[in-house]
Order: structure tokens, then C-alpha cells, then sequence
């Protein structure tokens, strides 16, 4: 058994659907959550703040499934979170936590599990792949499934160069996941189907070849957004105003309630700015990040 007590890990959020790549595609991004997974035993750190293993019901059911899954003795442990990645507003917190306790317990327990492991069983515990897989591998991700999205079969995964921004803004606007797949559509025009295929194919194929200015204009979702950013005041009006101020194109983030651009360095002001001010004129303060993609994905930063 391992002698280790403590386990930091670093994981960043991440953005997905990516338009209309929904449940697919996924993109790590440089806004992080550290989690601190000690045994029960062990000397608290207290710089992380309480323990929420006791109240949390995702991390008790994280840790559980490990054990179950790994056939590892359990053992008791503390979970402390912090971090920068906020909570129901699709930029995968869930995941961030989920995979960061994940990681700590296993680690802790001396297993043999590895990081497509972690995307395996993050997976099942989330229902689909796409953050599950940018956060935990970095990078931007295309997911594959065969029917069910919480069986991962596969992932593909690309570096995305620092010249790419993403200009993420974050109402003060809760959406839960659960929730907002309730307004989805039960099934979609022939033509809807096809014209969103043709803009996850565009999508894929800038971000994976690096021709960032491909982006431009390709983003024409008809499977979600439609449906979810009507219930987000200033959320669309948002997006439209971003690729007028210079951006390539924009997409909801996750369930939202963020939006986001993605644009060259020299467009991130203008972007930003237009932006925030719709929201502002719905109403609604915001959060505005100016982000690269995170390509390292999740990392252990400290076991001892």
C-alpha cells in the first residue's frame, strides 16, 4: 500500500460541444480548480478550506466507484477544493472536481489507472465524454461513442497554439445541466441535422489542422443552442456582438450560462468589451476571461 497522505491536483476547466459537436467535442482551458485528497488519518491542509467529502454527494459517489471499479480496499479520506472555475456555468466545474478526486484517491492507493481511465469512468459517472475528456487530457478533444454517450470508446486529441484566444464571458446566471437538457427537442429536421453536422466537421477540422482562421463563420448550431440561449438573457445577442467586434466565431459554452469567443490576441479587447456590454444592457453582471487552451490537462502537482 502507499505511504502516501496527501494528493494535489491541478485540472482545468473546459468548454464543450463546441457549437455543434454536442457531447463530442471538448477544449481544456487555462482557468483551474486544485483539489486536495488526504487520508482520513493525515494532517489536514487547512489552505484548501473545508473538507466536503461528508455533504458532497458527486464526491462520495467519485470515490466509491473507484474502489468499486479498481477492486482497491477502500479507505477513508478528506476532500478540500479551490480554484477559479465556477460552478453551473458549462465550463465543466463538475468534471474538474470529479476528476481531481479521482486522480488523488488513486494515486493515494498506489493504482495502476491511467489517464484514459480516468475519462472511462469520469464519463460514466457525467453521462458523456467531452469535458470528461478536455480536462482530464488537455487540449481540444473529439469523444467517440457508439449509442450511449457514457461509454467513451475513444478520444483524439490536439494541441491548440497560444495564438488562439477564447474571450469567455460568465453571467451571474445559474443553468444546471439536467435542466437544460429538458428543453431539448426530442427530434430535428432533416435539414437542421445536416447543416449542424457540416459545422462540427469545419470546427474539427481548423482546430485540429492549427488553420484558426477557418474558424471564421463556422459555427451554425441547430441541435442545442437554439433552444438553451433563449433562456439565457443577452446570451445570443452576446455571441453575435463578439464575431462583430473581430472574433472567428463563438459558441454557448457546455449548458452555458457562458458564452464564448474564440479570436486572435489582438481581437480580445474589442471582443470582451462588446460582449460584457450586452449582458450589461440585459441586466446581468459578468465575468470576463481572456484564456488560451490548457494542453496539459489534469496534473498532480503534489503528493507526499
Amino acid at each position: 500500500m502507499s505511504a502516501l497522505s496527501r494528493v494535489i491536483c491541478k485540472v482545468p476547466g473546459s468548454t464543450s460541444n463546441c457549437g455543434s459537436g454536442f457531447d463530442t467535442l471538448g477544449l481544456a482551458l487555462s482557468l483551474y480548480n486544485e483539489i486536495c485528497v488526504e487520508r482520513a488519518d493525515a494532517e489536514a491542509d487547512e489552505a484548501f478550506g473545508p473538507d466536503i467529502f461528508p455533504r458532497s454527494e458527486m464526491a462520495q459517489r467519485t470515490v466509491a466507484r473507484f474502489f468499486e471499479k479498481s477492486g482497491i480496499e477502500s479507505f477513508a479520506v478528506r476532500i478540500r477544493i479551490r480554484g477559479d472555475v465556477p460552478q453551473a456555468r458549462g465550463l465543466g466545474s463538475s468534471v474538474t472536481v470529479r476528476a481531481g478526486i479521482l486522480a488523488g484517491v488513486a494515486t493515494l492507493a498506489d493504482s495502476d489507472w491511467d489517464r484514459e481511465d480516468y475519462v472511462e469512468l469520469i464519463t460514466e459517472l457525467e453521462g458523456h465524454p467531452d469535458n470528461a475528456s478536455a480536462s482530464i487530457l488537455g487540449g481540444f478533444t473529439v469523444s467517440r461513442f457508439v449509442t450511449d454517450p457514457a461509454k467513451v470508446e475513444s478520444v483524439a486529441q490536439f494541441d491548440i497554439g497560444e495564438e488562439l484566444r477564447f474571450v469567455v464571458i460568465a453571467p451571474e446566471f445559474e443553468v444546471l445541466t439536467s435542466a437544460s437538457r429538458g428543453v431539448l427537442p426530442k427530434q430535428l429536421p432533416f435539414a437542421d441535422a445536416i447543416a449542424s453536422i457540416n459545422s462540427a466537421a469545419c470546427v474539427v477540422a481548423a482546430l485540429s489542422s492549427g488553420q484558426y482562421e477557418a474558424l471564421e463563420g463556422s459555427v451554425h448550431d441547430l441541435v442545442h443552442e437554439p433552444y438553451r440561449l433563449k433562456n439565457i438573457p443577452g446570451a445570443a445577442d452576446a455571441i453575435r456582438s463578439g464575431i462583430e467586434a473581430g472574433a472567428y466565431t463563438g459558441w454557448l459554452s457546455g449548458s452555458g450560462s457562458s458564452v464564448l469567443c474564440a479570436c486572435r490576441k489582438g481581437a480580445v479587447d474589442s471582443v470582451t468589451e462588446a460582449m460584457q456590454g450586452v449582458f450589461k444592457k440585459a441586466g446581468l453582471k459578468s465575468v470576463a476571461y481572456d484564456l488560451s487552451a490548457d494542453n496539459a490537462g489534469l496534473q498532480v502537482t503534489l503528493s507526499e
